[in-house]
């Protein structure tokens, strides 16, 4: 196909000098001529008055009233302002369904089409994929772009998608779109039902008063005779894309066609009376009161029936069809057409960009054939022409629907970017983590290919070293006195750590060394990897929360330290020590330990004493009799005391794990060990656990040896916490993040805080199945609390 462009409707149009002004100011001088950004190196240098008096013979613009200069000068550069990330849908091969069923679609987008538009999109600066639009999209729309945070633009589906089979296929990639949640560009499933079923849309037009030619259905193959003149239009009642069409003279012709229909497609036939004419076009752009519409096009035929047919879509009819654009009609005629389409695209209720095709009889009346609610975006297309022509070349198009689209959505002309630089800190901090999701993501995947088991010493050797550098990148400096390099570092910020904020993270994965190893991975909701909820995911919030006080420059005016540690899972039997005078020096401690779902964070934490027991007696043979008694059977006796003392009211827990034992060849164990765990809610309640443990003990002629190997003290619900607790609560409602208290069993670092200084723990990011094969940290929780965790620290500041 071939377009033409008239010469005659070609003007210049000089800038105004504040246009102009504001134009030099923001980018190198272009000349806009033919659709084209030209760079004019000769002006660049020239001062103002000189260029702008060039421009004005220069600069030349299609002319159409609704479209101005300004809007396309600048339009890539106002979207690159609003860039977002991009799902471009389309049916192409894809077969993905569950059955095969139904009337299978015929319209298809080109690999080569496709691709222009996500390169377009790529120009506007926006981050795109394309996709195919079948049984899966869904989980891969929720992979590219999750859940968003509040005041965060969510991501936009670009919807090429005529659908894979069934009835009224242009409407399932919108209805699974409206069902997500997820901002799409084009019509909804509504209007597109309506414009694809013909004799509805028709009936519409009827009743608002919009000319269409005069028509009736045939149902069935035996159908009585229409009461139109010949010729005739045939065409199935639920088809675009010219499927079907066909002029007919008389009954037999009619009857052929209608035969057809009935068998190809199994549906009702319109018949339309044909008018004799020009066959016009016109594109809309926008919504409402911003409606744009381009110049009317004229379809010039050859030879042939004087109807676009499909075989003149695929280029195979053997002539030419030229697009002239603008139409040769006259203005009124023109204003007229473009009022037309206008009507009929409000009456059917559609969104953003539509081509209604319509026929002018020799009279100068208009009649609209129908409305395409999804124009093709083909480089060959009329949308695509007569857009040119009215001053948007291809990127500038395809970057304009997602403006429209975006305005519609998010009710502004331009929906405001919380990306942009803005003179509020919080605001500041919120765009430059939003805009770092991905970065987030992909941060701790390669923390994920570290391993650092809590037994790997050359692992978390590497861990930390890393971690450390990632640290003075920020900016933060080692606190030497706080450092022992090999199970503690200590960094702080220029203000330094005393009376500020102490952030606590452990580098470590404290998992048995059997289990084996999870590799990273990723599904619309969850991140995987080993220790991804456990440390990766801390280590990836305190780095991008620091990073993000940094680019709003308050990184220097805060005083704050970041304490990593490497034996959690060795009970901190090395840290202790040193962690506890950190946390003396700071005025709040915040412990970065996941955190339960649903919101929870820790304010309450039982302690934990990790005793090793020891049984020896004789070694007898099996079924050896007399008063010497079996070591297991005395194991067995006091550990079934032992677990007794736990009692659910008074919070205690007691319990056995890991017993081994020894023995001579052929002969019983002699000497057993076994570890036994205490959960306890205060120093006194486990004081006395172990003097009854003793006691238990002490009752049997064995020898028995009772150590205490670690013991990690409670965290103590005070006061000081619940103000804490309070004020990291109040910052999640600022963002519609559910926070909620919590107890829990499982002691941490908390425990070794002063009671003076008020300490929050399970500030991570929200995690499940911690210390398995299947640990998972939430992406959503990811984004969330590392965004709560910057804030607190700036408010900190205002402390």
């Amino acid at each position: 196909m071939n377009w033409t462009m008239r010469q005659d409707h070609i003007l210049s149009r000089a800038l105004t000098m504040s246009q102009y002004q504001l134009f030099a100011r923001r980018t190198r001088l272009v000349f806009i001529a033919s659709g084209f950004l030209h760079e004019h190196p000769m002006l660049v240098s020239s001062s103002s008055s000189a260029i702008f008096a060039a421009i004005g013979r220069s600069v030349i613009l299609h002319s159409v009233s609704t479209l101005c200069l300004t809007t396309n000068v600048f339009t890539l550069r106002q979207t690159k302002e609003l860039a977002m990330k991009i799902a471009v849908i389309y049916n192409r091969e894809s077969q993905k369904v569950i059955n095969l069923f139904g009337i299978a679609n015929r319209e298809k987008y080109g690999l080569v089409a496709i691709q222009r538009i996500v390169n377009a999109l790529k120009q506007g600066g926006h981050q795109v994929v394309a996709l195919e639009g079948d049984k899966d999209l869904i989980d891969k729309l929720e992979e590219f772009m999750p859940r968003v945070l509040k005041g965060e633009r969510p991501g936009m589906a670009f919807n090429l998608s005529y659908g894979i089979q069934g009835q009224a296929r242009y409407t399932h990639v919108p209805g699974i779109l409206e069902m997500v949640g997820l901002p799409y560009v084009g019509s909804g499933p509504l209007a597109h039902s309506l414009a694809l079923d013909k004799v509805v849309a028709k009936m519409i037009f009827v009743q608002h008063g919009i000319p269409t030619p005069q028509f009736a259905v045939l149902k069935n193959a035996g159908f009585d005779m229409p009461s139109l003149s010949y010729p005739m239009i045939v065409k199935p009642k639920n088809e675009s894309v010219s499927f079907g069409i066909k002029i007919v003279h008389n009954e037999k012709e009619l009857r052929e066609a209608a035969d057809v229909i009935f068998k190809e497609f199994g549906q009702h036939v319109l018949v339309e009376q044909y008018i004799d004419g020009k066959e016009i076009n016109v594109g809309l752009l926008g919504n409402s009161a911003h409606m744009e519409a381009f110049p009317p096009a004229e379809l010039e035929f050859g030879d042939g029936p004087k109807i676009y047919t499909l075989e003149d879509k695929k280029r195979q009819s053997n002539r030419t069809v030229e697009v002239v654009c603008p139409a040769r009609i006259d203005k009124e005629t023109a204003k007229r057409a473009q009022q037309i389409a206008m009507d009929a695209f409000e009456a059917l209720g559609c969104n953003d960009c539509a081509r209604i095709d319509m026929r002018m009889d020799k009279e100068g009346n208009l009649y609209v054939l129908e409305i395409n609610s999804l124009p093709s975006l083909g480089e060959h297309g009329t949308y695509v022409a007569a857009a040119d022509v009215a001053g948007l070349d291809f990127t500038a198009l395809v970057n304009r629907l997602v403006e429209v689209a975006a305005s519609r959505y998010f009710g502004t002309p331009h929906p405001p970017d919380l990306a942009k630089k803005t003179s509020d800190p919080k605001q500041a901090l919120f765009g430059y983590l939003s805009g770092r999701r991905d970065q987030l993501e992909q941060s701790i995947e390669a923390w994920t290919r570290i391993t650092s088991r809590s037994d790997d010493t050359v692992g978390i050797r590497a861990a930390s070293a890393k971690f450390g550098q990632i640290m003075h990148d920020v900016g933060l400096k080692t606190v030497k006195e706080l450092t022992d390099s090999r199970d503690v570092w200590t960094w702080e910020t220029q203000k330094g750590i005393d009376g500020g904020t102490l952030l606590i993270v452990h580098t470590d994965i404290p998992v048995t060394p059997s289990l084996g190893a999870e590799h990273f991975r990723r599904d619309p909701e969850w991140l995987y990897g080993e220790g991804i909820g456990t440390s990766r995911g801390p280590l990836i919030q305190v780095e991008y929360a620091l990073r993000a006080m940094k680019s709003v420059k308050k990184l220097r005016l805060l005083r704050a330290g970041v304490l990593c540690y490497a034996d959690e899972g060795n009970d901190c039997e090395q840290s202790a020590d040193m962690i506890a005078k950190a946390c003396e020096r700071a005025s709040n401690v915040i412990v970065l330990t996941p955190g339960n779902l649903g919101g929870k964070v820790i304010t309450k934490r039982r302690g934990q004493r990790k005793y090793q027991l020891t049984l020896e007696g004789k070694s007898l043979r099996l079924g050896q009799s007399g008063r010497d008694l079996e070591v297991m059977r005395v194991l067995y006796n006091k550990l079934n005391e032992i677990s007794s003392l736990t009692n659910k009211k008074a919070r205690v827990g007691v319990s056995a794990i890991d017993i081994r034992t020894e023995a001579y060849p052929f002969r019983l164990p002699h000497r057993a060990h076994t570890k036994i765990l205490v959960s306890y809610p205060n120093a006194a309640t486990a004081k006395k656990i172990e003097t009854e443990m003793r006691s238990i003990l002490a009752n049997e002629g064995i020898q028995w040896d009772l150590v205490l190997v670690s013991d990690r003290p409670p965290f103590i619900e005070r006061k000081e916490n619940k103000a804490l607790f309070n004020r990291f609560a109040e910052i999640g409602k600022e963002w519609d993040v559910h926070i909620e208290a919590e107890a829990s069993l499982w002691p941490s670092v908390a425990g070794l805080v002063p009671a003076e200084t008020p300490v929050l723990c399970g500030v991570g990011p929200e995690a499940r199945d911690l210390y398995t094969t299947r640990e998972a940290v939430s992406r959503m929780s990811l984004i969330q609390r590392t965004l709560l965790l910057s804030e607190f620290l700036l408010h900190t500041m205002e402390m």
